[in-house]
């Protein structure tokens, strides 16, 4: 379609969770709420780099009533909402993949999907699970699994991190923009 350099080099996934699994986000489509609230176990979403500064960096999320795509400031401030104070167990954190590497080590047989007697819990997709290219088949969890003790700490290795680890790289919700800050300003790869 164009939207994005053939390789996907300038796209992000992008998961979102913690280690209880219940992350509030505002503006998703699942909601019942006027204001959109809904609690994910996890939610997953993707960033597409642009030029310089966050208001062009956009926010492709399938479940939002935001603009698709959105600008990634609008969505921090509408649909993450840092400025409101949450009890610690509903801290978000954020893994960020860089799409290229995601693309080849991402593996699913939807057992996500099934209920404990292995019932669909909702239609799987039409198209094929996917397999990594290492042919693992499941790896969904290793994406989901989160810890505040996993943060990454040391911001100096973070770009090359991001662009070199198959499971990206555990941020925390100031550091997401703070990172595609440092990519506009030219610390990319």
């Amino acid at each position: 379609m164009g939207v994005t350099d053939g390789e996907g080099r300038d796209l992000f996934a992008v998961f979102i969770s913690n280690e209880n699994r219940r992350i509030p986000l505002w503006h998703q489509k699942a909601s019942s709420r006027t204001e959109g609230l809904i609690l994910w176990d996890y939610h997953v979403l993707c960033i597409q780099r642009h030029g310089r500064g966050n208001a062009l960096h956009q926010v492709w999320d399938l479940d939002t009533t935001l603009p698709f795509p959105v600008p990634l400031d609008q969505y921090v401030a509408e649909a993450v909402r840092p400025s409101l104070t949450l009890d610690s167990c509903f801290t978000r954190l954020f893994r960020v993949v860089h799409a290229p590497l995601f693309l080849r080590c991402f593996a699913s047989d939807r057992r996500h999907m099934k209920n404990p007697n292995g019932h669909w819990m909702s239609p799987p997709p039409t198209y094929e699970p996917i397999i990594a290219e290492d042919g693992a088949i499941y790896n969904l969890d290793k994406y989901i699994q989160m810890s505040a003790k996993d943060v990454v700490t040391n911001t100096g290795d973070l770009v090359e991190r991001i662009f070199s680890e198959r499971f990206g790289v555990i941020m925390n919700e100031m550091q997401v923009e703070e990172f595609f800050s440092m990519l506009s300003n030219g610390n990319s790869s």
